[in-house]
């Protein structure tokens, strides 16, 4: 019941019917408009917890269940998008001689009417998935730095690894470039030494703003765990990085991560040509809903997109997603690539809580014989997420799929997949609920052999370090186990 009715005999008749009365409009209201544009399995999960614990669920629904950014952050992504649109609505034709199959084609145009980004030729891509690799990198780009650097990161730190790219930050502001960067307020919030990271920015010449800040003093309040958790640098129009790494050393800045000898892998890239300003255009349309202030003027010339931007041979696309969009352009793009597989798919993710869809594409593409292979964690740092995740290898590993297990104490935070020869896709997304719904994700597809071979390398060396996971031997687990793993399983689905 939604009141404390044991108490019912001590209070007067009329307020018990009240009671009464508001408990059943409450269910009865709930079952009419919690399914309302969520999945069937979210709005059961939220009406089992109102119907079991309505005071609790109530107030958890009324705090958590509204997933979609204010109208005004809305409005500016649909602006920002309309204007990308009309300035490259020439490049439908020239964009892209990409000679592929056609389901490549198909994809890449599925998500230019989505994200609004079109895909385009003459790009270089480097994998580095070394840690310490990707932020020296970065720091020798931006000490290149000529005119501007922008840079979003879900986590920033300044640490005894990213104190030279900080470092880097400060000297390209004093020198005169242009440089601004987003840090997700709650994401660098919960992580150790936020307050000498603010110090530090404040003492500098960096423009800086908090995403998606929970400052409630300053009116600024929203559904408290959504999150922008994009990684993207660019660097004067020219190069870009992107993938799954914060700027922040490898334990996280946790003692107990490093007594165990914890560390995150990661996966990033660096990317030359014109899909440097495409990735430039998420940044500043996230730029533009924390400060009001368009980069109008710094992307145009470059959407435009002038002959002699080409640096290599690689086709690429950008694709950002998030609740500023209404179709889950990631979670489109994942299936449909997944059920265009004829050969093979790896797909490496820290957090693999599929929806109902994703699942039938991948168990669907294993059942109709394609070589499945997926990556995860022997052990995830985030107790409900991994436990939730363990309950998805049974129906896995009875369809095929094979499952590897990257060994512990280590944390596989990389997040990227490959589908047959043609295509990999890489970024700041997990195939989680969470980052299809509530997470402001990019990511990146790039097509060709040559790319797919680069990061099949970097999956083999996680199958070298990885060991397998059997399905007797899974079945085997303590029941109490697969109790955990079914309640967080549960849990997973309240969005």
């Amino acid at each position: 019941m939604l009141w404390p009715f044991p108490l019912a005999g001590t209070l007067p008749a009329w307020l018990v019917f009240v009671f009464s009365a508001a408990d059943f409009i409450i269910r009865v209201l709930a079952l009419g408009i919690i399914p309302g544009n969520r999945r069937p399995t979210t709005a059961m999960a939220w009406l089992l917890g109102i119907f079991f614990v309505p005071a609790v669920g109530l107030i958890l629904f009324l705090l958590f269940g509204n997933f979609r950014l204010s109208r005004r952050r809305v409005e500016q992504q649909q602006l920002v998008s309309e204007r990308v649109r009309a300035r490259t609505s020439l490049l439908s034709d020239v964009g892209s001689d990409y000679p592929g199959p056609e389901w490549v084609k198909s994809a890449a145009e599925l998500n230019r009417r989505l994200g609004s980004i079109p895909m385009v030729d003459g790009n270089s891509v480097e994998l580095i998935p070394g840690y310490p690799d990707s932020i020296r990198a970065m720091t020798e780009d931006i000490r290149k730095a000529k005119r501007f650097i922008n840079a979003e990161f879900y986590i920033m730190s300044t640490d005894h690894v990213t104190d030279e790219l900080f470092t880097a930050l400060e000297d390209a502001a004093d020198r005169g470039v242009e440089v601004r960067v987003l840090f997700d307020h709650i994401g660098t919030l919960r992580i150790k030494g936020y307050n000498r990271l603010l110090k530090r920015l404040k003492a500098s010449r960096i423009q800086w703003r908090r995403m998606l800040p929970l400052l409630p003093i300053h009116g600024q309040w929203r559904r408290p765990d959504l999150r922008n958790h994009r990684k993207i640098m660019v660097i004067d129009g020219e190069v870009a990085f992107t993938g799954s790494q914060n700027l922040i050393e490898p334990s996280y800045n946790n003692p107990k991560h490093r007594k165990v000898g914890r560390e995150w892998v990661e996966l990033m890239a660096r990317l030359r040509g014109p899909i440097v300003p495409t990735l430039n255009v998420v940044f500043a349309t996230d730029w533009l809903s924390e400060t009001d202030e368009s980069l109008e003027a710094q992307l145009e010339a470059q959407l435009e997109l002038p002959d002699g931007t080409d640096s290599g041979n690689v086709t690429a696309q950008v694709v950002p997603s998030g609740p500023g969009f209404s179709t889950e352009n990631n979670l489109r793009l994942f299936n449909t690539l997944i059920y265009s597989a004829q050969h093979r798919i790896s797909i490496c993710s820290p957090y693999f809580v599929p929806d109902d869809s994703l699942l039938y594409a991948i168990t669907t593409a294993a059942q109709r014989g394609v070589d499945v292979e997926l990556f995860v964690s022997e052990k995830g740092d985030q107790f409900l997420v991994h436990h939730a995740q363990q309950s998805y290898y049974q129906a896995l590993l009875e369809a095929g799929v094979r499952i590897y297990l990257y060994k512990a104490p280590f944390v596989l935070h990389a997040k990227h997949f490959t589908i047959d020869d043609e295509v990999a896709v890489l970024g700041s997304s997990n195939m989680d609920m969470r980052s299809f719904s509530l997470n402001m994700e990019v990511s990146v597809m790039l097509l060709g052999t040559e790319t797919v071979n680069s990061m099949r390398e970097v999956e083999d060396t996680y199958r070298d370090i990885s060991h397998e996971l059997n399905l007797e031997d899974w079945m085997r687990r303590p029941l109490a186990a697969r109790y955990v793993d079914n309640v967080a399983r549960l849990t997973a689905t309240v969005q």
